[in-house]
């Protein structure tokens, strides 16, 4: 029988709660993580030099040249990577969080925006900012506002760098991409601020430089070195078609979720390699869910 799955907050499914852990990433940074809801997020602002395929991040100091970039790049506060990178890791450009090779550990994805409202909506959306920054002033400038870090996010408020390509805010925002695009050249963002219970999300240029937490991949019913094996979905971003390959033993169902958490298509998957035709989905992010027997995956899917 195959394990319900229920929607929270549109995109969150149910299938055995998950379990908080330790995560490492491609250079050995190892991550405390929590759950908040049905999702388990990093507890630390992302570290990692490199993508998981070992290509490295540029990093780059210059503020021209980091004005100009059109891919990836990473930077650290002031440029000071020794008395920043411990505390609240890198800052990187808005290139990174859709990079198809992916820069949050294997098993992991930068946090959608859907994500971070349905951590408000389990948290409670008035208190949730309270609830997510670290309690105090050691690293937060006051009043941080009735902060308790109760859901043990740890939000800390690491800056960014900003319109003018300068670092700014250290101490009183913390700003996180989210891979939800708002257009080609921006994309959603969240931040908490020292004067602020609640959660903010504002769309933003890729060019300036936040910080990154990643959410583990939901997987029920079956383990992910298994999955690896059994499932191949490709290519992605897709703009066409996208392709589904498996072992063939087993009849399996995909479904496709927009943002909103409504189901916009559903296929049958009887053989080993099954093309599905999406030129009628719009430009976006989804997620892709796929029932077998007795286990179910999610997949992020990137329409373009």
């Amino acid at each position: 029988m195959k394990k319900s799955i229920l929607l929270l907050a549109g995109l969150a499914f149910l299938g055995g709660m998950p379990q908080a852990q330790t995560v490492v990433d491609y250079d050995g940074n190892v991550y405390d993580t929590v759950n908040i809801g049905t999702n388990v997020w990093m507890k630390q602002n992302l570290k990692v030099t490199h993508y998981n395929d070992g290509v490295p991040i540029p990093n780059v100091p210059d503020s021209i040249t980091w004005s100009t970039l059109t891919t990836g790049a990473r930077c650290y506060y002031n440029n000071d990577s020794v008395s920043w990178n411990p505390v609240y890791g890198a800052l990187y450009n808005g290139y990174t969080v859709n990079d198809t090779r992916n820069i949050c550990p294997a098993g992991w994805h930068v946090s959608t925006d859907m994500e971070w409202q349905a951590a408000e909506t389990y948290l409670g959306p008035d208190e949730a900012g309270s609830k997510m920054k670290e309690a105090g002033t050691v690293h937060w400038v006051s009043p941080n506002t009735d902060a308790t870090n109760s859901s043990r996010f740890t939000g800390l408020p690491g800056g960014m760098r900003g319109p003018e390509h300068s670092f700014v805010t250290m101490g009183e925002n913390g700003l996180w991409w989210t891979s939800t695009p708002f257009n080609e050249t921006w994309t959603w963002t969240t931040y908490l601020w020292t004067m602020n219970t609640g959660v903010d999300h504002n769309p933003a240029p890729k060019y300036l430089g936040l910080s990154i937490r990643c959410v583990k991949d939901m997987v029920s019913g079956i383990k992910d070195i298994q999955l690896k094996e059994i499932i191949r979905i490709y290519p992605n971003p897709a703009s066409s078609t996208i392709s589904i390959e498996h072992d063939g033993n087993q009849n399996l169902k995909l479904q496709i979720f927009n943002m909103a958490g409504q189901c916009i298509l559903q296929h049958e998957l009887p053989d080993k390699l099954t093309e599905i035709d999406i030129r009628s989905v719009t430009q976006g992010i989804y997620t892709i869910q796929i029932l077998g027997e007795d286990w179910t995956i999610q997949k992020k899917l990137i329409k373009e």
